[in-house]
């Protein structure tokens, strides 16, 4: 049964708005239906270590029947398509990152997957373009992500023309 997934998209090595470009393709090949969304591309501050490049975020939308490890398995291998590094060095500059924020209105918790997405609620980077594709979405747990983005706000986010 297909189900409605939320992807964060992230980057900030080489060339990030051609990364998050070629991204949203390939997860346009993943989506079972012609209702693939976009976000716009939005500048932030890097979490963590401040000694690397902004990034620039996004959010994809789209229904996908793949199972939620199997769909993280393709999101990892879009990220090693793209020279990802995981080198543990947590919030450290990446060519690309996917992260699976939503799927469906399931509550996950497995070793390799945490859905929502741990830090989806504390995020305005994820929250602003995610309210972007859906103003009215709610969280399994039943908290509005335009509630969430009102509570931290928008500062230090520019959308990108």
């Amino acid at each position: 049964m297909s189900e409605l997934v939320y992807i964060g998209l992230g980057s900030n090595l080489g060339n990030s708005e051609q990364h998050l470009l070629l991204a949203f393709e390939a997860l346009e090949k993943l989506s079972l239906t012609l209702s693939f969304k976009r976000s716009s591309l939005y500048r932030s501050a890097p979490m963590g270590p401040q000694d690397q490049n902004d990034y620039l975020n996004a959010v994809a939308e789209f229904k996908c029947d793949l199972p939620p490890i199997e769909l993280l398995d393709q999101l990892q291998s879009i990220e090693q398509q793209h020279d990802r590094k995981r080198q543990g060095e947590r919030w450290g500059p990446r060519t690309l990152d996917l992260d699976l924020l939503l799927y469906g209105n399931k509550a996950i918790d497995l070793p390799r997957l945490k859905v929502p997405h741990y830090g989806l609620k504390e995020r305005n980077f994820v929250l602003l373009p995610l309210f972007e594709l859906a103003p009215n979405l709610e969280l399994p747990d039943g908290t509005g992500v335009a509630q969430l983005l009102e509570n931290i706000g928008q500062h230090g986010i520019e959308k990108i023309a």
